[in-house]
């Protein structure tokens, strides 16, 4: 009689790979990526630090699963700074219209909807947007750390605010216009916040 033992997972594995989630959740919400460990994950969690090496590889891919996250942007960041530094942000929001209007955009707005409603969740796409994809391209235009630190923020606000008002509350004629016309009107803003003149 057959048994099954070949097929399938081992009862307890999925168990335990949301485990290790879950404490990698709230390991990078309350002390953020850079000062998360795979180690501190792994003890909250109860297994060894070897058991989530197995599961997940890297703390980066562990942080990338704990976010759920349908886009993994630093895989655009070589591409949006390929190119003239004065066309940077017309570069940069064209790559996250492109984005959030492919079939993986509507899991993305789900994630900033989540965002809004929970602390942690909001903790989470902070540093994700902010590790993964901004103060990277911040960080190359911009040699004081406290003033990348400042243009990562501000172009925060602009993009999210953008993706708030177009994807969840539809505001027209902005949810309904096409990307080059959102480019014209916004860019020279984004740019300005990139590579202006910033107070200190």
């Amino acid at each position: 009689m057959a048994t099954g033992r070949h097929s399938g997972r081992r009862p307890g594995k999925q168990d335990t790979r949301d485990q290790i989630l879950r404490a990698a959740r709230a390991a990078f919400a309350q002390s953020g990526y850079d000062a998360a460990t795979v180690r501190a994950v792994a003890a909250s969690a109860g297994v060894d630090a070897a058991l989530v090496h197995h599961y997940f590889g890297t703390k980066e891919k562990l942080f990338l699963a704990a976010m759920d996250a349908p886009i993994d942007p630093r895989r655009y960041v070589d591409t949006i700074l390929d190119g003239p530094g004065d066309r940077l942000a017309e570069r940069l929001l064209r790559t996250a219209l492109d984005l959030w209007d492919s079939p993986a955009g509507s899991a993305a707005v789900a994630l900033l909807r989540s965002s809004i409603a929970h602390d942690r969740s909001a903790r989470l796409l902070r540093e994700f947007l902010l590790k993964r994809a901004l103060q990277p391209i911040a960080e190359s235009v911009e040699t004081d750390p406290e003033l990348a630190r400042w243009r990562a923020n501000l172009v925060a606000t602009q993009l999210m605010g953008l993706a708030s008002m177009r994807y969840l509350l539809a505001l027209e004629p902005l949810a309904s216009a096409p990307h080059e016309r959102i480019i014209e009107l916004i860019a020279p803003n984004l740019q300005r916040y990139l590579t202006g003149e910033l107070p200190r």
